[in-house]
């Protein structure tokens, strides 16, 4: 059993990552030397430019994170192109979702759709990548699960109810799937940011609330979604090959864990 890989020795999967934070996290991994399967639902064109820059370890595939199907046959498509398992999976695909101030639904606008679209995205897009995932880490002694979070469950300074609890749960998972692989050589981690800027998703944040957020930062600034790739990173680099269950919250010191 191998404890740690060099990223070079890796094969990660990052979902929903054409574009916005996914694209970072991407771009992270490959100039780390990893070999990157580029994910997306839509956007393919973005997705099959950002995979042409590096062609020798990169692959675009589409898949809809919430079709087990679909992501059981993702992972088949990555292996027999690179020839080896997927040993590292980023579940940063998001459901349809904007970070729309006011204009968000509150709790007398909330429905069970609006909770249940985050649920079956976030929780059940995971779970999907983490079945399809767990023959090949188990194959290769190793594996390395980051689960994209947020700072809103600790502090919900923008009351979105369904993106939160959809992150919330994810962050149980995130620990209960620790314990139940960590046998395997499989940490699962967490890393949670705040508002960042700027993605599609924070594209309608109207501006004052990004000036809010900078005044209330130890750092005085918004984190970056640059900022945020390079610190999930560690989470699958063999200086965290002792570290599972946990959650970084990346967010220049706004939250305190």
């Amino acid at each position: 059993m191998q404890h740690s890989l060099r990223f070079d020795q890796q094969l990660v999967l990052v979902t929903g990552a054409a574009r916005g934070l996914g694209e970072h996290l991407a771009r992270s991994f490959l100039r780390e030397g990893a070999r990157v399967v580029v994910n997306y639902r839509n956007s393919a064109e973005a997705a099959k430019k950002l995979a042409s820059e590096t062609p020798d370890r990169s692959l675009a595939v589409q898949a809809d994170v919430t079709d087990s199907i679909a992501v059981q046959a993702m992972f088949a498509q990555a292996r027999q192109h690179f020839g080896i398992p997927v040993t590292t999976v980023i579940n940063n695909a998001l459901p349809d979702f904007s970070f729309n101030g006011d204009a968000r639904p509150n709790v007398a606008q909330l429905t069970w759709e609006n909770l249940n679209q985050q649920f079956s995205g976030v929780v059940g897009g995971a779970l999907n990548t983490t079945q399809a995932a767990l023959d090949g880490m188990r194959e290769a002694g190793f594996g390395r699960i980051v689960n994209v979070g947020t700072n809103l469950f600790q502090n919900p300074v923008v009351p979105y109810h369904d993106y939160t609890a959809g992150k919330a749960a994810l962050l149980s998972l995130t620990r209960t799937l620790s314990q139940d692989l960590g046998p395997d050589n499989i940490t699962v981690n967490m890393v949670s940011g705040g508002l960042l800027r700027t993605t599609d998703a924070s594209a309608a944040t109207p501006e004052a609330v990004f000036d809010f957020i900078a005044a209330s930062t130890p750092l005085r600034r918004v984190t970056t979604p640059a900022e945020f790739a390079d610190a999930t990173l560690f989470f699958a680099s063999p200086w965290a090959r002792s570290v599972t269950g946990q959650n970084l919250v990346v967010d220049g010191g706004l939250v305190k864990n």
